[in-house]
């Protein structure tokens, strides 16, 4: 979890500075809650170092996949 918390602040202190169109807001909160609910999905999976590599490709695919979804 403490993954997750860490890769979407990290994510959003780098996204938001450099929106500047209300779509470009709108693409950025499409990949942070993207990564986070990939984040949490993959952190339910595997054990020990496992989960940590789960939840951070999840949070990965979860970011571009809802990127993706929202046309950006």
């Amino acid at each position: 979890m403490k993954v997750v918390a860490i890769s979407a602040l990290i994510a959003t202190l780098a996204t938001v500075p450099a929106c500047t169109t209300q779509r470009d807001v709108e693409c950025a909160g499409a990949s942070l809650t993207g990564a986070v609910v990939g984040g949490l999905i993959g952190n339910q999976l595997g054990g020990g170092s496992g989960k940590d590599v789960l939840t951070a490709s999840g949070a990965a695919a979860g970011g571009l996949m809802a990127n993706q979804a929202a046309g950006c």
